[in-house]
């Protein structure tokens, strides 16, 4: 719903939709259920949604250029590989 709300103030609420519903048809995006909230960034909770994502898919890194989620870097555990989006973006090439 984030994805969609950020897209509709940027673009249009019709476009941001599609793009949205086109998420289902790729291969290499996967629906990740959450079971357990850490509430580990306290700045902002409603960003929580995507570092407890992270966690639960195991992923490798959450690329982002939100200063709000540095805090993750001091945090032993549970452990989230905060990776900057230029970087990410070299990692893929």
């Amino acid at each position: 719903m984030e994805y969609k709300e950020i897209l509709s103030e940027k673009i249009n609420p019709i476009v941001a939709n599609n793009i949205c519903e086109a998420f289902t048809f790729y291969n290499n995006i996967i629906e990740t259920n959450i079971y357990y909230t850490w509430n580990l960034i306290s700045v902002d909770p409603d960003d929580n949604k995507f570092v407890d994502c992270a966690i639960a898919s195991n992923a490798d890194y959450l690329a982002t250029n939100d200063k709000r989620f540095d805090i993750l870097r001091d945090i032993d555990f549970p452990k989230v590989n905060i990776i900057k989006i230029d970087k990410f973006i070299k990692l893929l090439k």
